[in-house]
C-alpha cells in the first residue's frame, strides 16, 4: 500500500499531461507538396527549371565519374593494387577519394571557364539559360576531345548515321562522351598492362627460385609482395604514377 501511495501521484500526473501533449503535437508543421492551377506562364517555366535542376542533380555523379579524368585514374589505382597484391589495402574508400581530388585538381581549369563563362552571368541574369549550357558544354568539349582517339571518334559518327561534320567542334556530346569513354578505357589498361609487367618479373623470378629450392608448399605470394612493395616505395611509385596521370590530361 506504501508503494501504490508513492505511486499515485505520478499517475495522476501522467493522465493530466498526456492530453495535453496530443494537443501540443497537433500543431506540429506539415507539409504538403501538390499540383494548383496558375494564369500566369511564368509559375510553369518555374516548375520546369526546378525539375530540370533536380533531373541534373541526379546525373551529376554519372557526369562527374564519366565525363572527367576519374575513371582513367580509378582504372589505373586498382590495377596497381592488384599488381601488387595487397588485396584490400588501400581500400576502394581510399582510392576513390583520392581519384575525386585528383580529379578536381586537374579538371579545376574546366571548372573555372565555367564558372566564369557561364554560370557566373546567368546567376547575374545576363544571359538566357540556353546560351549558359551552351557556353559550359564548349571547355567540356575541348576536355574531352583532346583525350579521345579519332578512331573511336570515327566509331560513334558511323554507328550514329550522321553526315561527316566539317569540323570535331561541331559534333555533338552525345558522340563525343562515349567516344571519350572507350578512350579512356583503352589508356588506361595500357597503364594497368604496363604497372603488371615489373610485378609479373618478381613473381616469376621468386616462383622459380622457391621451385629450385624445393620449397613448393610455401606460395609465392608470401615473398614476392614484400618484395614488390619494397621496389614500389624505392622507385616512390606513388610520386611517379600520379605525375604521370596527371601530366597526361596537361
Amino acid at each position: 500500500m506504501k508503494n501504490i501511495k508513492k505511486i499515485l501521484p505520478f499517475i495522476v500526473l501522467l493522465l493530466v499531461l498526456i492530453p495535453n501533449l496530443a494537443s501540443a503535437q497537433s500543431q506540429f508543421p506539415k507539409i504538403s507538396l501538390g499540383l494548383e492551377k496558375s494564369s500566369d506562364p511564368s509559375d510553369f517555366v518555374l516548375t520546369m527549371k526546378i525539375v530540370f535542376l533536380l533531373t541534373t542533380l541526379s546525373l551529376a555523379p554519372s557526369i562527374l565519374i564519366m565525363m572527367t579524368s576519374f575513371t582513367r585514374l580509378v582504372i589505373v589505382f586498382h590495377f596497381l593494387r592488384s599488381a601488387l597484391a595487397t588485396q584490400s589495402v588501400p581500400s576502394n574508400q581510399i582510392l576513390v577519394g583520392l581519384s575525386l581530388f585528383i580529379t578536381f585538381f586537374i579538371m579545376r581549369p574546366v571548372f573555372n571557364n565555367i564558372n566564369e563563362d557561364a554560370l557566373q552571368p546567368y546567376i547575374h541574369e545576363e544571359i538566357e539559360q540556353t546560351e549558359a549550357l551552351e557556353r559550359a558544354g564548349k571547355p567540356i568539349k575541348a576536355f574531352l576531345l583532346k583525350q579521345t582517339r579519332e578512331k573511336d571518334l570515327q566509331l560513334f559518327i558511323d554507328l550514329s548515321g550522321s553526315e561527316k561534320p566539317i569540323s570535331v567542334n561541331d559534333l555533338p556530346l552525345s558522340t563525343v562522351i562515349p567516344s571519350f569513354i572507350i578512350s579512356e578505357f583503352k589508356t588506361a589498361f595500357q597503364i594497368g598492362f604496363l604497372l603488371y609487367l615489373p610485378m609479373l618479373v618478381i613473381d616469376i623470378i621468386v616462383a622459380s627460385v622457391l621451385l629450385s629450392m624445393g620449397m613448393m608448399m610455401l606460395p609465392p605470394i608470401m615473398i614476392s609482395m614484400p618484395l614488390k612493395i619494397l621496389l614500389f616505395v624505392l622507385v616512390d611509385g606513388w610520386y611517379l604514377i600520379v605525375e604521370s596521370l596527371v601530366k597526361g590530361f596537361m
